[in-house]
């Protein structure tokens, strides 16, 4: 296990509780994530962690590598399988929209991630990510704190121009950021009912 997943499997209850020691950012995400989040539909987390978004906001299901935040998001009434975003353990079209919280900062493999997200959408659905921004206002209040840095320093920021031209190249067309506030974008992609040829190049 490599450093990165072995400080969410050993700080577990410390990432859980930061939501609670932080409740009004938490409070202001999980606002803003909901108003992007369709009405209805079956939907996935990938990287659920400990069920923070997913239950409060409905998502059904959710895919986390880690075993104890994956039991915390259990507890809190989310359906969790054990696994990465690279390799989801889903069939093609098994959702209506897909939702990333944070997570994409932790990823081997950002592209892959997005690949397998738009595999497992049915046609017409929605992916959303809320992400921190690189060099942004959060991103530098966070590295300052002890509990968010312990786990920031396994993470690697992206700009949202960076982020839009990979979700662009995993095939979504209608990329727009919905939200941007101090630093915390919220962006959203549509997968097209008939797939188009995708391009490294695509904007």
């Amino acid at each position: 296990m490599n450093a990165k997943r072995r400080v969410f499997e050993d700080f577990a209850g410390d990432y859980d509780h930061w939501f609670d020691d932080h409740a009004k950012v938490y409070n202001a995400q999980l606002r803003l994530l909901g108003r992007a989040l369709p009405s209805t539909g079956h939907g996935l987390e990938i990287g659920v962690g400990s069920g923070r978004f997913a239950a409060p906001l409905g998502i059904r299901c959710g895919t986390d590598p880690s075993f104890p935040l994956a039991e915390m998001a259990k507890r809190r009434g989310v359906e969790v399988t054990i696994g990465t975003g690279e390799h989801l353990p889903y069939r093609s079209g098994s959702f209506d929209y897909v939702v990333m919280m944070t997570v994409i900062c932790f990823l081997d493999d950002m592209a892959k991630v997005f690949r397998e997200g738009f595999r497992v959408l049915v046609p017409s659905g929605i992916i959303m990510l809320g992400f921190i921004v690189r060099d942004g206002e959060i991103f530098r209040h966070y590295s300052a704190e002890p509990e968010k840095g312990r786990f920031l320093r396994h993470a690697r920021f992206h700009s949202s121009e960076e982020v839009i031209q990979k979700i662009h190249e995993a095939g979504f067309s209608g990329v727009e950021v919905t939200t941007r506030e101090h630093g915390f974008c919220i962006l959203t992609g549509k997968k097209e009912d008939f797939p188009r040829p995708m391009s490294t190049n695509s904007f």
